[in-house]
């Protein structure tokens, strides 16, 4: 279990977390704006979440990560308050929420499919939280504010379209405009770039990434999809079988993952079995090969799986190197080329090199016969006892 507290910078801007002292009063904790005490959800028989402990800082963009059935979109409508904990406590700016219904808490949603209705003109759409707050707002403020939130998010001019009149990118920018437009204290988006295409996702990341920096509001995103948690948010939350496995900034989630699930799931990885024996000062790959010990291998004796990244390899024709296999595939993918190799006594090796750094006649072609380099010290290694949590569990909810 993590128990992770308040987010600081240092003089670059890097994210760290501290962690929360065992008895903290939660409602003094000014500087988040979301917090978990030992949440639990169960739906009859069937644990959805178990035991979060977790901060959410303000003004954090937050990315919660994992396989389907994991638990994240159990949490995100916890704070929403679409759904109420079986356990524990949920504070949203240092207030408990548990009982508090979803109209009454300073957040808003965007949803998987928008939610927009198709009756209403685009600025209606938008409008429509705010006719329904009391006490009334006046009709003109709301056009103002309604106006004020299309602009923000680059619909300015389009409000008296119709919803089918828009793009799917242009309807994504209305449900945004909608959530946003009360001033919520924190912006829960539920997977909302799913439905888009990939082009299109990834400008939109970029106009979430800008808007949550323009409002200075605390966004929590849920995704399976880890180039967008990755490449979006400042803090990753990895989420297994209802649990957090690991919290952090995303560079360090990815270079630093804190088991095999981790780095299984969070982006592509290699595993080899390995043996470290006691007192050694190297470590031994399956098929016999012996590599000096990375500093990941500390603490870790007897049976080891290792990961290995496949950029972090190199393939060579000549010279030393680690391994040697032969290619059986290779994937253009534009800017980069995978490679399929089968390493002797190892079996499939994914490989990915940066064409840009590649000339023509240097790329490898499959049957041929091609070195493994790569630094010991990029092996992550892992217990081999550890293996069975890295299988993503899918289950319901």
């Amino acid at each position: 279990m993590l128990r992770e507290s308040d987010k600081t910078r240092d003089a670059v801007g890097t994210p760290h977390l501290q962690k929360q002292p065992q008895g903290t009063d939660v409602t003094s904790a000014s500087t988040n704006d979301i917090e978990f005490r030992s949440v639990a959800k169960r739906y009859g028989g069937v644990t959805a979440v178990s035991d979060i402990n977790l901060a959410v800082p303000k003004g954090a963009f937050v990315a919660l990560l994992g396989p389907s059935g994991c638990g994240k979109t159990t949490c995100l409508r916890m704070i929403g308050g679409f759904e109420q904990p079986s356990e524990g406590t949920v504070y949203i700016g240092g207030q408990p929420m548990n009982g508090v219904p979803a109209y009454r808490r300073p957040v808003n949603m965007v949803f998987q499919q928008y939610a927009l209705f198709p009756h209403l003109d685009v600025e209606q759409n938008v409008a429509y939280g705010l006719k329904q707050m009391r006490p009334r707002i006046a009709a003109a403020e709301i056009a103002r504010r309604a106006r004020e939130a299309l602009e923000m998010v680059r619909l300015g001019g389009f409000g008296k379209r119709r919803i089918h009149e828009m793009s799917g990118g242009q309807q994504q920018r209305v449900a945004l405009a909608r959530a946003i437009v009360n001033k919520p204290k924190v912006l829960l988006l539920d997977e909302p770039l799913a439905a888009l295409d990939k082009k299109l996702r990834t400008a939109m990341q970029i106009e979430l990434q800008s808007l949550q920096r323009e409002l200075g509001i605390t966004f929590v995103l849920v995704t399976h999809d880890q180039e967008e948690a990755l490449s979006m948010s400042d803090l990753v939350c990895v989420m297994s079988t209802g649990r957090i496995v690991q919290i952090g900034p995303p560079q360090e989630i990815y270079d630093r993952p804190a088991s095999l699930f981790v780095a299984d799931f969070v982006g592509k990885t290699n595993r080899v079995p390995a043996t470290i024996e006691a007192g050694a000062n190297s470590i031994r790959l399956a098929n016999g090969v012996g590599l000096p010990k990375p500093a990941s291998a500390n603490g870790t004796l007897g049976a080891a799986m290792v990961a290995l990244r496949p950029e972090a390899i190199t393939l060579v024709r000549d010279g030393a190197a680690t391994l040697q296999g032969t290619v059986t595939h290779r994937i253009f993918l534009g800017s980069s080329v995978e490679y399929s190799v089968e390493v002797d006594g190892l079996g499939d090796f994914l490989v990915t090199a940066d064409r840009r750094s590649l000339n023509e006649r240097d790329l490898a072609e499959p049957g041929e016969r091609i070195g493994l380099a790569f630094d010991p010290n990029a092996l992550h290694v892992f217990p081999a006892s550890t293996a069975g949590s890295a299988a993503i569990t899918a289950r319901q909810r």
